[in-house]
């Protein structure tokens, strides 16, 4: 799609220093548009993050983020983020950041960093799957589809709204769930685009920021497939209710313009949750980082 851009994301996160009211520092960013009641999880994963790296200034890197998502974040709307500078060691650095809307805390999570240090290292082992040359991006494959309560705001969204292309492997489940009902998932993701300078951060912490910002969008799809269950259902109702992320290691410059592997998996579904998690792989196969997610699964009229 011609008109397809990256910029969504890097617009996502460019923050504006403000003036702190709770803790030490302080950051606005909005949220960006979709077509949805309630603005996108990966957009306060990622400002907090961008927030909690800013915070940072001796080299350390971020290594791990642990959220909760508390209240709906209004589309369009700007976001306070409030960091608290609760310690900087010499080998691992810990900021807690809390994003408000309207006068209410909606977001907070803890966020790590480390100065690393040399070691043996091991890592998951990438699943061999087709290519994304093999595989139908998100807009070919609903061309000319239609069904449930996708409506062309949401076709347009998942088509070239994201930011990101995404290839999935077995198919998406936009309309339907094809095949089996298994239990796990897997896709390619890049940017539509090289992905823009973000001030404030360097071109690392941006492609960090940019796991975080896209790792929400798919992350809960295993759970819907082996549930049986798609996006465009009747009476489907999602949140992202918590969220854990681990960055094991940077990614080699420009690697964010490019495909990368993102693994996922159902860990357990029941009593209106559901429990995904997934890994994001460099194409020689890197293991580069891990998420793990909870969100609420309702249906109406289901018991």
């Amino acid at each position: 799609m011609a008109d397809t851009t990256s910029e969504t994301f890097t617009t996502a996160v460019t923050l504006t220093p403000a003036t702190a009211e709770h803790f030490d520092l302080a950051f606005t960013a909005v949220t960006q548009p979709c077509p949805w009641p309630k603005a996108y999880g990966g957009d306060l994963v990622a400002q907090a993050a961008a927030a909690a790296m800013r915070s940072v200034e001796d080299g350390k890197t971020l290594h791990s983020m642990h959220s909760y998502f508390m209240r709906p974040a209004e589309i369009g709307k700007e976001v306070r983020y409030e960091v608290e500078l609760l310690r900087d060691g010499r080998g691992y650095t810990t900021r807690q950041v809390r994003g408000y809307q309207n006068g209410k805390a909606l977001y907070v999570c803890l966020a790590n960093f480390a100065a690393g240090e040399p070691g043996d290292s091991h890592h998951a082992t990438a699943p061999e799957l087709p290519g994304p040359d093999e595989l139908p991006s998100s807009a070919e494959y609903l061309a000319g589809r239609s069904g449930g309560t996708m409506t062309p705001g949401s076709k347009a969204y998942w088509s070239g709204g994201r930011s990101f292309d995404m290839r999935h492997v077995p198919g998406p489940v936009y309309l339907g769930v094809e095949g089996a009902r298994v239990p796990h998932q897997a896709l390619w993701v890049k940017p539509f685009d090289a992905l823009r300078p973000v001030e404030g951060l360097t071109d690392a912490q941006r492609d960090a920021a940019a796991l975080a910002y896209v790792c929400d969008y798919t992350i809960l799809e295993p759970v819907l497939r082996v549930l049986g269950l798609h996006w465009a259902q009747e009476g489907l109702v999602t949140a992202s209710l918590d969220h854990a992320m681990w960055f094991h290691r940077a990614l080699p410059p420009g690697a964010a313009d490019g495909w990368l592997l993102y693994a996922q998996q159902a860990d357990a579904a029941g009593g209106g949750r559901g429990l995904g998690s997934g890994r994001f792989f460099a194409p020689d196969g890197t293991h580069l980082a891990t998420v793990a997610q909870e969100g609420m699964i309702r249906v109406a009229g289901r018991p």
